[in-house]
């Protein structure tokens, strides 16, 4: 007995020392893989990645939401996900051949140029595709004459290669043509953007007699507020209203947040969502560096796209008809549940017959903030569709015009600065990275000489970058000041929205341009990838 006991004593220490080497293996592999991870992960720019980035990225900053995201760029679902195009063809070399009729008789004898003559317009079409290769021409009208006889002015709509939507923009040139060896017609000379005047279609302005001539509107705009029409059209519906909470003059990035997260509930309780078209926008974005009230969601964001993806419903009007019922019928009240906590999860809410369900927003922060109705087990189920959200047209019609001006052939470097370059602590070197003889020392390494060169930047001294003059066309986004001027199509549209008041293009009109700009570029240059040793998010963040 004593002989099998001493002999089993090695055995059982023996096992024992087996499983804790392969436990301890274990741990240092798991350490080891765990280390490697840290190392290189990097957190995605959740304005250069998909919505799913930006779904991680803005939950990673809850649940106080600060949103420390970089706001000088700003993307939104036009930019993110692609849509798929509609109906409209596209003009090709192949398309252009075809649709060119059989025309006898040459032209190396005529004296003056036919506009209306269909080779003219395959003429100017060749030349566009050839030298406008980053947009994608989808109809012409038929061109009309220029100022001189050897001169056409033809109008197109185009999209930009770039722009993931599938929405339509203007231009209108003018061109020279004059026959070439072959007695074929040739383009001598392509005018700048909007150079041609004559063929832009004027509109009668109803307050004024004899149908005088004025700037165009953009037809393709509708963002009306939609009424409801019958009593019995609201009483079918069935909607999920958010009342205001704290979310309100927070910045621009917690609004989205927030008003994705009421549009997704919306949409998985199969509910119109009650929208304020009302915003109040944050000191930050504001000369006065004040909270600024009473701004539309329609000078920022496209009320028409949303209205066709969503639904969606205005909140005065939703207030109005909803009183008027109630009213006419105290008997037959609107059925109405109030939920007076985030905590009360949509799917609890799913089978609730209610026409009206309330969502108010009373607490103390960050218990009102809009964006706890997503948080926790909702996440799975709510989804922000953030396709929804586009950027208003106006403003995108200044971006095509910027770059339309630019001739479509441009670079851009995208320059941080602002609170960032002076907070030494978490940026150490941005401001001498970001200095004029550093961009220029660095941008020489990257951008061909005399380029066509956009600086999208939150720098407020228009001269800081006159150094770069002396290598590139610069130009910045005030150089277009008069693009939303009082006498722009801009400024008409949005006083309309604005009851006839002058609307001022402000600090985030600004963001949404120069973001747009940024991204038609041919080369891009980024601050914290391109100029700067600092990291995005400040020091060992990297």
């Amino acid at each position: 007995m004593k002989e099998m006991s001493s002999a089993s004593e090695p055995i059982g220490q023996n096992l024992i020392k087996i499983i804790s080497n392969v436990c301890f293996s274990f741990f240092v592999f798991s350490v080891l893989i765990f280390t490697v991870i840290a190392i290189t992960y990097q957190p995605p720019d959740p304005w250069l990645e998909s919505s799913k980035a930006l779904t991680r990225v803005f939950s990673s900053n809850l649940p106080n939401a600060t949103f420390q995201t970089d706001d000088s760029v700003l993307k939104t679902g036009e930019d993110l996900i692609a849509i798929s195009p509609t109906a409209s063809s596209t003009i090709t070399a192949q398309s252009i051949e075809k649709s060119l009729p059989q025309i006898s008789g040459s032209i190396c004898n005529d004296s003056n140029i036919n506009c209306s003559d269909p080779r003219v317009l395959a003429t100017i079409e060749r030349f566009n595709l050839k030298v406008f290769k980053s947009i994608v021409f989808l109809d012409y009208q038929t061109p009309v004459a220029g100022s001189k006889p050897e001169e056409c002015d033809v109008a197109w709509r185009f999209r930009n290669k770039k722009e993931k939507s599938w929405r339509r923009y203007r231009d209108f040139r003018r061109f020279t043509l004059a026959a070439g060896e072959d007695c074929n017609f040739e383009v001598t000379k392509a005018g700048r953007w909007h150079s041609g005047t004559n063929a832009r279609q004027p509109r009668s302005d109803p307050a004024n007699n004899g149908g005088v001539r004025v700037k165009v509107r953009d037809e393709d705009i509708n963002d009306t507020i939609p009424s409801f029409g019958s009593e019995s059209n609201f009483r079918k519906g069935r909607y999920l209203y958010y009342t205001r909470g704290g979310d309100y003059c927070k910045g621009m990035n917690h609004f989205l947040w927030s008003f994705l997260c009421g549009l997704g509930e919306a949409q998985y309780l199969n509910r119109t969502f009650v929208m304020d078209l009302s915003i109040c926008l944050a000191a930050t974005y504001n000369p006065s560096h004040k909270d600024e009230e009473g701004k539309d969601f329609r000078y920022y964001f496209d009320f028409e796209h949303l209205k066709e993806v969503a639904s969606v419903v205005e909140e005065m009007e939703f207030l109005t008809e909803w009183k008027k019922l109630d009213k006419n019928r105290k008997k037959n009240r609107i059925p109405v549940r109030k939920v007076a906590s985030y905590k009360v999860t949509p799917m609890q809410l799913k089978k609730d017959k209610s026409t009206v369900l309330w969502r108010q927003f009373d607490g103390p922060e960050p218990e009102n903030y809009w964006y706890r109705v997503c948080e926790g087990k909702a996440a799975k189920y709510v989804q922000r569709p953030w396709h929804a959200l586009w950027k208003s047209k106006r403003l995108m019609n200044i971006v095509s015009e910027i770059s339309g001006r630019m001739d479509w052939d441009f670079d851009a470097v995208h320059v941080v600065r602002g609170e960032k370059a002076v907070n030494k602590e978490l940026w150490p070197n941005l401001d001498g990275d970001t200095s004029p003889d550093a961009l220029l020392e660095k941008l020489k390494q990257l951008i061909q000489p005399w380029r066509n060169l956009y600086i999208a930047t939150n720098e407020p001294f228009y001269n800081y970058f006159d150094k770069l003059r002396s290598q590139f066309k610069i130009h910045l986004l005030d150089d277009f000041k008069e693009l939303w001027g009082n006498k722009s199509e801009w400024y008409n549209e949005t006083s309309i929205l604005n009851n006839g008041k002058p609307v001022d293009f402000d600090g985030y009109m600004r963001v949404e341009v120069d973001t747009e700009v940024l991204y038609r570029a041919k080369t891009r240059v980024e601050t914290f990838n391109n100029l700067t040793r600092d990291c995005k998010d400040g020091v060992n963040t990297c």
